[in-house]
């Protein structure tokens, strides 16, 4: 369990997120929705320690993050951005490892690369490339088996899939589906992405202005919208058009 307790963050004097409660569910999936800037991605960094809040307590599986814990508790953490965060010195297998070698976990993490490799559907060969030898997805699914390889209960994502050409993010959605099923990790990923929010999340939180609009599944913000900022953020995300039985094209909308 992840959670957050009356979080409250300013910078330069201009508050930007809370106060907000927010609770990520044993082995599911939670997705942090809404439009960019709207303080998705600064609760997220709260939610590892990677900045502080102002005012509340973030607590993973019963334990408060503080500023003495923090290191330890970040070993439960799996950690993905959007651009991958890979070390352009480092070969794709010297990324993986990086982490398990700090923790002198190394024997372990390479024990669970081979089904890592076979979840992310990542070929063996590919661990001996640079990241600049890799394509968009291949950074990814890399940057996917860093984040699990030292097993954490716990999976972050910062909008992941954001700079991926559509065909590509589309693969690499339904492999996450597959991985975050099968191994019933508890996962938080951030998105803009309406049809990513719907497809990968159990649990849904609808941000706006830094503030949560609504909480709940998908099914509960598009039949019962807490706000007209729902409705309007799913709608503007639907095709324009689209033909319906008898083959006119209709607005959705309407």
């Amino acid at each position: 369990m992840l959670s957050a307790v009356q979080i409250t963050k300013s910078f330069a004097g201009q508050r930007v997120l809370g106060p907000l409660d927010v609770e990520c569910p044993k082995g599911q999936t939670t997705i942090l929705l809404g439009l960019s800037g709207c303080g998705k991605s600064t609760l997220l960094r709260l939610l590892m320690g990677l900045t502080w809040p102002d005012s509340g307590t973030i607590s993973i599986d019963g334990t408060t993050l503080t500023r003495d814990n923090v290191l330890a508790m970040r070993r439960k953490l799996g950690y993905v951005t959007q651009d991958g965060g890979l070390f352009p010195h480092l070969t794709a297998l010297d990324n993986i490892l990086l982490a398990a070698r700090y923790f002198k976990v190394e024997a372990a993490a390479r024990e669970r690369l081979g089904p890592l490799l076979e979840m992310t559907k990542l070929q063996t060969d590919m661990l001996q490339r640079y990241p600049s030898e890799l394509s968009g997805g291949q950074k990814q699914r890399v940057s996917m088996i860093r984040a699990l390889v030292l097993d954490p209960g716990i999976v972050l994502l910062d909008e992941p899939m954001g700079a991926l050409d559509p065909m590509i993010r589309a693969d690499l959605q339904s492999d996450l589906k597959t991985i975050f099923t099968d191994l019933q990790k508890t996962v938080v990923l951030v998105t803009h992405d309406v049809a990513e929010a719907a497809f990968l999340g159990d649990h849904i939180v609808m941000m706006n202005s830094g503030h949560i609009v609504q909480k709940g599944s998908f099914t509960d913000l598009v039949r019962h919208p807490a706000a007209p900022f729902v409705s309007d953020f799913l709608a503007a995300q639907r095709p324009i058009h689209w033909p319906s039985a008898d083959g006119e094209l209709t607005d959705p909308r309407s």
